[in-house]
């Protein structure tokens, strides 16, 4: 493929991924937003029955709605982060393509 073809390609590939990137994100956040909500509820609820406060934390985190939500949120981390890694990997696979295209334009 030629060089400049395959960097423009990569261009296309990292502006898709952006835009990827902005989904992930806003999902990572509305997880994460869940989460916090639910796990504060559960706090309120199990501080009004009377739960010592030290054991509260294990109890809410325990609970099955909650450890999903936190599940749920780990997961949409998990697909941020790997997003932002791909990313990465097309800047660094760009900036080669750019280098090797500044080499063939000087060595003529």
């Amino acid at each position: 493929m030629d060089i400049f073809l395959e960097a423009q390609d990569k261009t296309g590939k990292l502006d898709k991924a952006l835009g990827g990137l902005g989904t992930r994100g806003r999902t990572y956040a509305e997880c994460e937003k869940d989460y916090r909500i639910a796990l504060n509820k559960k706090i309120l609820e199990e501080r009004a029955k009377g739960t010592p406060v030290t054991i509260i934390s294990d109890i809410c985190r325990g609970d099955v709605a909650v450890a999903d939500l936190k599940f749920k949120r780990d997961c949409a981390e998990v697909m941020y982060k790997s997003c932002m890694e791909g990313i990465n990997i097309l800047k660094l696979e760009l900036k080669m393509l750019e280098s090797q295209i500044d080499r063939e334009w000087n060595r003529k």
